[in-house]
């Protein structure tokens, strides 16, 4: 299924086309790494629930990690789609592949190379450190297969199609789950694994996942097509064109999960239940972020859409329905975080963990209050990735970071004792001060004048 603008004459219909399947297709994101940290509450120990929490930034980083790709090719994608030029949209399509190809062995190299000394740049220590370097070590052969998954799905969307991201999910869900499941408790006749469990469980689901985009595209979706023709001779001017928009919103993508993880060595500096509660707590935290990321993409493919066919009003308008129905359910679930904090921890604990438990819906309830600020951050982000005014972002995830976060979160947390509260407070300052720039580039109108 696609759904372009010429289909719609109105913006919230076409918006909400786009929504639902984005949405369901990033729950089912989400309930991997959710699977990961019940079935490590669960069944394992509160060492393993640490590493779960560095695990949970990582899986945040693998799966986003061709976005120098993904997010040119949504854009150009789009746009040619808009247009009505489906000659060029095959050919990003194709060349996006081919790009990804190479950064998918260049990345495997770096990766089986530093893993070692990623926990420690962490500041993660003793078995922790070690469980998460296993993990990685058994997830990082499926990069590839983890390429044909965000660059299809990214191609795609561009098209209008987001059910195919959906089904990828529901596959990579089923397959994690069950051969999780399966190993850690060591049901039937298979063995009890424990913590590799996880990775391999995790393992097999993107490896089958990452097939199911390119086989639809090998086949023909959405009006897209993998072919060989279009892959050789690579198209230089082409390629160019896609990391221009690319690579600046893959770096913002990355640098801010870079500055994450820079962010998480300063909490690696307490306690193992604070930084298992900091982890239990980012999960839960998670869900209110689905519905904003699911308003994020749609507004990126309207955006670029409308922009192709040249229609400025409807592309402004898609993006302040995207705003107004995204803060409108994020504050829904500030709400739900705030009043139903300990509830919703106790779902991914079990016995033994009681420090957690008391700790984690602190942080819930302090982060309920930055929800509907987050919900206008991302849409607005995504509305100018769709445009391809990507370099903005990125500066502004810098600025909250490294002039922000980083420096409040070490001032409160290692000069002022105030522990992993005052790691969350200066999340909350730094969600509203890239909010405020984010907001303040939408209104000045320049991301519609930005060439692809």
């Amino acid at each position: 299924m696609s759904t372009t603008i010429h289909q719609h004459t109105g913006t919230l219909r076409p918006l909400l086309r786009l929504v639902w399947p984005v949405l369901i297709e990033q729950l089912l994101v989400m309930l991997v790494g959710f699977a990961d940290t019940l079935l490590a509450g669960h069944y394992l120990t509160p060492p393993d629930l640490a590493a779960m929490t560095v695990i949970a930034y990582a899986m945040w980083g693998l799966t986003n990690l061709f976005s120098f790709v993904s997010i040119g090719a949504l854009a150009m994608t789009a746009r040619f789609v808009g247009a009505g030029d489906s000659e060029a949209a095959n050919r990003v399509a194709n060349q996006s592949f081919l790009l990804g190809a190479i950064l998918a062995l260049t990345f495997s190299i770096v990766g089986w190379l530093g893993v070692e000394q990623f926990a420690a740049l962490l500041q993660l220590e003793g078995e922790p450190a070690a469980l998460a370097t296993r993990y990685l070590r058994i997830l990082l052969p499926v990069l590839p297969l983890m390429m044909l998954e965000q660059v299809g799905i990214g191609c795609l969307r561009g098209a209008g199609d987001m059910v195919t991201g959906l089904v990828s999910m529901i596959v990579v869900n089923v397959v994690n789950v069950g051969v999780s499941w399966t190993l850690i408790s060591g049901a039937g006749p298979f063995p009890a694994l424990g913590w590799d469990a996880l990775a391999i469980g995790t393992t097999c689901g993107h490896a089958v996942g990452g097939l199911i985009p390119f086989a639809l595209l090998l086949a023909g979706r959405a009006g897209l097509r993998v072919h060989w023709r279009y892959f050789w001779p690579a198209d230089g001017a082409l390629m160019t064109r896609i990391l221009r928009i690319g690579v600046p919103g893959g770096v913002d993508v990355l640098s801010l999960i870079g500055l994450q993880l820079a962010y998480l060595s300063i909490v690696n500096r307490l306690s193992t239940d604070e930084i298992a509660a900091h982890g239990v707590a980012i999960r839960i935290e998670s869900i209110a972020y689905l519905p904003g990321y699911a308003f994020e993409v749609a507004a990126a493919t309207l955006v670029g859409q409308y922009l192709g066919a040249r229609d400025y009003r409807r592309a402004s308008r898609s993006v302040l329905v995207a705003c107004a129905v995204s803060m409108t359910l994020l504050t829904g679930s500030g709400l739900l975080m705030y009043f139903g904090a300990g509830p919703l921890v106790g779902l991914f604990l079990g016995p033994g963990q009681s420090g957690v438990e008391q700790i984690a819906p602190v942080l819930l309830r302090i982060v309920a209050f930055g929800m509907p600020f987050l919900a206008l951050m991302q849409v607005l982000t995504g509305a100018l990735r769709g445009a391809g005014d990507t370099a903005w972002p990125l500066v502004f995830t810098f600025f909250g970071f490294v002039a922000v976060r980083l420096p409040l979160a070490w001032l409160l947390v290692i000069a002022w004792h105030w522990g992993i509260n005052g790691a969350w407070y200066a999340m909350i300052v730094d969600l509203l001060l890239r909010t405020a720039l984010v907001t303040g580039r939408f209104l000045t109108g320049g991301w519609k004048r930005v060439q692809v």
